[in-house]
């Protein structure tokens, strides 16, 4: 599929969530198959624009194209000049998230809260794209609530407006994260408009994923979740999807070292302390549901210092190997 001038290929893209794709794990991603990796979102209230958070998630040097930024905010001014802003430091694809369901956004009036009102929508979508030269994306989910699945009308009025491609995760904002995500309004999203569609939401098997692409007709897939502490899904889905055969799960030798890696990665990119706090979540993930998982958490979080974490890294995942050569 095509974004303006970018090849998205595998069609496949890490979905933006915030906290989680910054700009290591991105680089992982795109590494692991990603076709395309998307920001956490950035705000677009200027006063913030300098804070070392927001200057971090707007480091871009090094990255491979295309380079997508998410954008949050309700003011079309506003998000017109964050767009400006970020395409001027290095993005080449602005994405408008209209998708989050967190209260602390949607209560500023922001994320899906802004499915609620659809003049509103009609007035950012446009003022958005005619603020850049590069393409502009939008991530919605299927409505505000399951009485409310407006995702129909705001998919037409984000074609109409030059929107280039289009996110869909299969719940409303009332539904969270919670229950199953449903594929019967992003198919009929995808009937509805010509341009690009990626399907979101509870994509966490190859198997899936093609399912998922069957069902929706959709251009592509976004995965999320299941790309936490398993970044190789991505290679798994699109090895798949090209050949109908199950690729082999990476052992416990590398998953140690992609592990390791991104670790790494983590320390010098926000520093030793920071770095180390913010790895304790991605260790969870890769943990999760193995042998002496609990313990081996305890341990990770105590720990104070980068050669600590990674050595207690290495002996899990070394001793896990002994026992259990693949991954889960």
């Amino acid at each position: 599929m095509r974004i303006g001038p970018y090849s998205i290929d595998p069609p496949i893209g890490l979905a933006p969530m915030a906290g989680v794709t910054d700009k290591p794990f991105r680089l992982l991603c795109k590494r692991m198959g990603a076709g395309l990796a998307t920001t956490e979102m950035t705000t677009a209230d200027p006063r913030l624009w300098t804070t070392r958070k927001s200057l971090q998630r707007m480091d871009h040097a090094g990255e491979p194209d295309p380079v997508s930024v998410q954008i949050a905010g309700y003011d079309p001014a506003m998000l017109a000049e964050a767009a400006r802003y970020n395409a001027d430091r290095g993005a080449q694809i602005i994405d408008i998230n209209m998708g989050c369901p967190a209260k602390k956004v949607c209560n500023v009036y922001s994320g899906s809260a802004l499915l609620q009102d659809e003049d509103l929508v009609a007035r950012i979508l446009p003022a958005v794209v005619r603020a850049v030269d590069i393409p502009v994306t939008l991530k919605i989910r299927t409505g505000w609530n399951r009485d409310n699945r407006n995702g129909v009308r705001i998919a037409r009025i984000a074609e109409d407006s030059g929107i280039a491609a289009l996110a869909v995760h299969g719940r409303t904002r009332a539904d969270l994260y919670e229950g199953e995500a449903e594929y019967a309004t992003i198919a009929a999203i995808k009937v509805a408009v010509t341009i690009p569609v990626f399907a979101n939401g509870d994509i966490d098997t190859p198997q899936k994923a093609r399912q998922v692409l069957e069902y929706t007709k959709c251009d592509g897939l976004l995965i999320g979740r299941a790309a936490q502490g398993r970044p190789w899904i991505f290679r798994e889905i699109a090895h798949y999807l090209a050949t109908g055969e199950l690729l082999a799960p990476p052992d416990m030798d590398d998953v140690r070292d992609i592990l390791c890696g991104h670790l790494e990665h983590l320390y010098a990119f926000y520093d030793e302390l920071a770095g180390v706090r913010i790895a304790r979540k991605h260790l969870g993930w890769y943990a999760k549901n193995r042998a002496e998982n609990a313990e081996f958490r305890a341990a990770v979080n105590r720990a104070e210092t980068a050669s600590e974490q990674l050595r207690l890294t290495r002996e899990y995942f070394d001793a896990l190997a002994s026992v259990l050569p693949l991954a889960a």
